[in-house]
C-alpha cells in the first residue's frame, strides 16, 4: 500500500507527517514519551479501511521545535487544512489525547469518533504523588544526562508501577527510549511556548458529544486511571476499555488486540 510522505508548512513550524489508504480520514496523535512511530502496528490495519493520517507534533520525531507560541490542538487543526480534510476521526494518546479533546472542544464539526488512550486532559490535576523514580529524573535531568531521564521515563510508562523491566518487550522499550530521548532533546533547548484553552477541557468536557473510546492499560499509573475515570463520568457518551497486561502505550504491546477494539468501535458508530 502506498504511503504519502511529506512536511506541512503550520504556524512556522514543518510538521512531518505520513498518509496511507483511502475511505474517510482518521488521525493517529502520538504520546508526549513517543512520535509517529508509535502507531507502525496500527497503519496497515486501519489503512485497509481508512485514509490514516499520522504525524509528529512539534518538539518530536521529525518535526523540530520553532520560536514562538502554539497549541498542539490548533497545529492539528492547521495539518487537516493542509490535508484538505474537513472532518475525521481522532485517536490519541497521553499528550496527544488532550491535543484531541481540545480540538473537538474548539472544532467539535470536524470531528467524527473519538478514541482517547491513557489520555491527558488539560486543567486535570489529581492529587498523586510523583512515581518513585522522579528524583532519579531530577537528579539526571541536572547533570544533563538525558538518555538515563529517557531510560527512567520508560520505566515509568512502559513498565508502570508494577512490572519490572523484563517485564516488557525489549524492542517496546527501545523505540520508546529513542523516541522519547529526541523530544528530551527539543525540550532542552527551550524554545517554543504553548499555550492551552481557557477555559481548560476538564471544565468542558460535557460540551463533547462525538462517541469516546477511552482505552487504559491496567499497568499504567494512577493518575492516568483517574483522568479515564473523570472521562467516562464526564463525557456524554463514552465508554472504557481496559487492555490487560499494558501500560501507557497499549497499541505498541498489543497491536492487534488494540486494533480490534478499535476498528470495532468506529464500525460500531459509522
Amino acid at each position: 500500500m502506498l504511503r504519502e510522505t511529506g512536511a506541512a508548512e503550520i504556524n512556522g513550524a514543518r510538521i512531518y507527517y505520513e498518509v496511507m489508504g483511502e475511505g474517510e480520514p482518521l488521525v493517529l496523535v502520538h504520546a508526549g514519551i513517543a512520535d509517529s512511530r508509535m502507531w507502525e502496528g496500527q497503519l496497515a490495519a486501519f489503512a485497509d479501511r481508512y485514509r490514516v493520517v499520522r504525524y509528529d507534533m512539534r518538539g518530536f520525531g521529525r518535526t523540530s521545535m520553532v520560536e514562538g507560541s502554539f497549541s498542539h490542538h490548533e497545529d492539528l487543526r492547521g495539518l487537516l487544512d493542509f490535508l484538505g480534510l474537513d472532518r475525521a476521526h481522532l485517536v490519541g494518546c497521553s499528550r496527544g489525547g488532550g491535543a484531541v479533546l481540545d480540538f473537538a472542544l474548539e472544532y467539535p464539526d470536524r470531528v467524527g469518533n473519538l478514541v482517547l488512550v491513557g489520555s491527558a486532559v488539560g486543567g486535570f490535576r489529581p492529587d498523586f504523588g510523583p512515581p518513585e523514580e522522579w528524583d532519579e529524573i531530577v537528579a539526571a535531568d541536572e547533570a544533563g544526562d538525558l538518555e538515563l531521564v529517557s531510560e527512567l521515563e520508560v520505566r515509568i510508562w512502559v513498565d508502570g508501577p508494577g512490572r519490572s523491566p523484563e517485564g516488557v518487550g525489549t524492542s517496546v522499550r527501545d523505540l520508546v527510549r529513542e523516541m522519547n530521548l529526541i523530544a528530551l532533546q527539543n525540550e532542552a533547548a527551550e524554545l517554543g511556548e504553548e499555550w492551552e484553552p481557557e477555559p481548560p477541557a476538564a471544565d468542558r468536557l460535557p460540551d463533547i458529544q462525538a462517541p469516546a473510546l477511552l482505552i487504559v492499560g491496567d499497568e499504567d499509573q494512577p493518575r492516568v486511571f483517574a483522568a479515564a475515570d473523570l472521562l467516562e463520568k464526564e463525557l456524554p457518551n463514552a465508554r472504557k476499555v481496559v487492555m490487560h497486561g499494558t501500560a501507557h502505550l497499549p497499541n505498541m504491546e498489543h497491536p492487534e488486540e488494540f486494533n480490534r477494539i478499535v476498528l470495532d468501535f468506529l464500525q460500531d458508530h459509522r
